[in-house]
């Protein structure tokens, strides 16, 4: 723990409320040395915002230098299948490769594509809430906030229905990886995970190369732009991050919206009383309590902030959570208003890393809530809900509520 500001992002504690710790942050300096994760901690939303768009970070370092060169110690071998599947997909890549691959995706998943899945979407939401209702209320969180976008992101990629339930356990343990200084048996999982997602999507791909179909799969099969196409392992990376991207935090911003929206009975009220306000709400509960907490870069050249250098080799933690709730950006920011208007949150990220799946997160977000709140006007929250240990991808176990 930082003695300092309390920054402590394996405790329980911390994790259920981090943002008392990051006033602390932004109070105490624009950046901090944390020793444990060997990272630089950067709190303030204008040093975050700008760092997400200097090209002199990087997702990775593996386009200009060696580990060596880097000052880096190269992954055990044994963690090899994690890192060749994270490695070779769209948020770990640089250009000119993420310039590439992030051109022939965008192809197969255009605004339109978006535009196209609102009845599937809204059928989906439905479906769930439908099966919710009858049962008089459960867990929000597995009823509704998981089976939606991962039911969407497979009916995209052409996943058969029986398959599904295996995405969301593959997904959970390759993202434990994400999470600062994960232990072995996390490493253990992620492999595992990562080898057979791997195995099961290049069977799939086999199958649209011989059978096309109206899918994704299929159209990243195809895609190409003036001579250039995605490798096999290129496709098996983009559908891995298409997955655990497309519905780990669309998730968690339901689960943490809706205990959030709980905990503030009059921004429910004023949401429930007035459906067109759920838009700019959706985007408020992204920012009041956001599912990724922080995102690494590398620094590839030396660069300071507020007088520290940072040299290259070293690593930033981007904290999202923090630059979300600066003052110097939003008002009283630590008051939930879903009526807020201007309201620039980073929970999607910025620059060329950009989430490309924001307009369908945003789709299926709008849709889980509003049919929640015309159809569950009465939906009320039985047992106070646990936190789970992960702070980066930040979530609840479960929210039980009542009808």
């Amino acid at each position: 723990m930082d003695a300092n500001t309390g920054f402590d992002p394996w405790s329980r504690r911390f994790v259920a409320d981090p943002y008392p710790g990051y006033a602390r942050l932004r109070t105490a300096g624009r950046v901090h040395w944390f020793e444990p994760s060997r990272q630089w901690l950067v709190p303030h939303y204008e040093d975050v915002r700008a760092l997400l768009r200097d090209r002199r970070l990087g997702r990775t370092y593996l386009h200009r230098f060696s580990h060596e060169e880097f000052g880096r110690t190269a992954p055990p071998a044994a963690h090899e299948p994690f890192h060749v599947l994270n490695g070779n997909g769209l948020l770990d890549l640089e250009p000119p490769d993420h310039t590439r691959i992030r051109r022939l995706v965008s192809k197969a998943f255009t605004p339109r594509t978006v535009e196209d899945l609102m009845p599937v979407v809204a059928r989906l939401a439905g479906g769930l809430v439908d099966e919710l209702l009858a049962e008089g209320g459960g867990d929000l969180i597995s009823a509704v906030a998981e089976p939606l976008p991962v039911a969407v992101i497979a009916e995209m990629l052409g996943i058969p229905e029986a398959d599904r339930k295996l995405l969301r356990p593959w997904s959970a343990a390759i993202c434990g990886m994400y999470e600062l200084n994960p232990d072995e048996e996390k490493a253990r999982n992620a492999v595992r995970a990562s080898l057979d997602f791997s195995a099961y999507l290049r069977q799939l791909i086999a199958d649209r190369r011989a059978r096309p179909g109206d899918d994704l799969i299929t159209a990243l099969v195809h895609a190409h732009d003036e001579g250039d196409r995605l490798t096999e392992q290129e496709m098996v990376s983009t559908c891995v991050l298409l997955l655990n991207a497309g519905h780990e935090a669309t998730v968690n911003t339901t689960g943490n919206g809706w205990w959030a929206l709980f905990r503030h009975p009059d921004q429910l009220a004023a949401l429930r009383a007035d459906p067109g306000l759920l838009p700019a709400a959706v985007e408020e509960l992204m920012r009041y309590d956001t599912p990724l907490q922080l995102f690494e870069r590398w620094v590839l050249e030396d660069i300071e902030i507020a007088g520290t250098v940072i040299p290259r080799g070293s690593e930033v933690a981007l904290l999202f959570g923090s630059a979300n709730r600066d003052p110097a950006r939003f008002p009283d920011p630590d008051r939930l208003d879903v009526t807020r208007a201007d309201n620039p949150h980073l929970s999607l990220g910025a620059g060329i890393h950009y989430c490309l799946g924001a307009p369908l997160a945003r789709l299926e977000l709008v849709a889980s809530f509003g049919e929640l709140l015309r159809r569950a006007p009465r939906l009320r929250l039985t047992t106070e809900p646990e936190w789970k240990p992960g702070f980066v991808i930040r979530g609840l176990r479960e929210l039980l509520v009542a009808c």
